[in-house]
This record gives structure tokens, sequence and C-alpha cells, in this order.
């Protein structure tokens, strides 16, 4: 195969290798009550309980929505009606030494709980919000964001 041709197959291994870890779903839609979706890659699908969670995925409730997120580490967030969140980052690998949680609220509201990255690693943990970043150094936080976005 040739030394360029074995770089090149490594390389492509190790991207398809980082993609897929990338794929790897990192918690679970535990229950929807009313109107909620999750938007992934730009689509909007009705979220449903059991339904895997992703890095990057968008959770949008209606006015008579609400959705609960189990996350792989155990941490827990609850979204209440007219809510909008997007999971930014969600690292897991204590082994290691990667933790790391960074959820963005545009407007609603959001009860977190934390689980062992919290614990592990608490300054891995941050909410932001249209005003402020909050970084979560205990282990619960209820947030509420106005439509104006305060």
């Amino acid at each position: 195969m040739g030394y360029l041709g074995g770089l090149l197959c490594t390389a492509l291994l190790v991207f398809a290798t980082a993609a897929a870890a990338a794929e790897s779903p990192v918690g679970t839609i535990k229950a929807v009550v009313g109107t909620a979706f999750v938007v992934r890659r730009g689509t909007a699908a009705s979220a449903q309980p059991s339904e895997k969670v992703f890095r990057g995925d968008a959770f949008k409730t209606g006015a008579d929505g609400s959705l609960g997120i189990m996350f792989a580490d155990d941490t827990s967030l609850s979204l209440g009606p007219n809510t909008h969140i997007i999971l930014e980052e969600f690292l897991f690998a204590p082994a290691k030494g990667e933790l790391g949680f960074v959820a963005r609220i545009l407007r609603g509201t959001a009860a977190y709980l934390s689980g062992i990255i919290g614990k592990l690693s608490p300054e891995s943990v941050r909410i932001e919000t249209p005003v402020a970043a909050v970084g979560i150094r205990g282990t619960r936080l209820l947030v509420k964001i106005d439509d104006d976005g305060v």
C-alpha cells in the first residue's frame, strides 16, 4: 500500500472514529407532556420518551409542553412551557479527564440537577442565557428567561 496510502487509511480511520464518537448519544428523553420538539441538524421532530439525545440538539416546548431529560452522568434537565434550549456541549469521559456540560437557554424555564460532571468538575458546567453565563457550583439551578431575554 505504501507509506502515503497507509497514512491516508490511518487518517480516515481517526476521522471516522472521531465522527462516530461525536454521534454517540449523551442522554435520553424521560418524559414528554404536551407539545415538545427536538431540533437536530436543522430538522424538528416531536420529542418522544426514550428518544436518544445528542450533543448539539435543541429542545423546544409549546405553551402546554414540558420535557424531562436524563444525561449519561445522571444530570437531569427539566424544561417548562415555551422553552427553547440548546445542548452546546456534553463531555463525559472521567478516565480521560474530559468533563463538560454547556447548555444555552434562549427562553423559558429550565431546572438543572447536577450529576457526576457537576460533582467531579463543577467548573465544567455552564448554563448560558441571553444576559449572562452561569457557572454551576452547587447541585441545583432553576432559571427563567422571559420572551424579552431577561
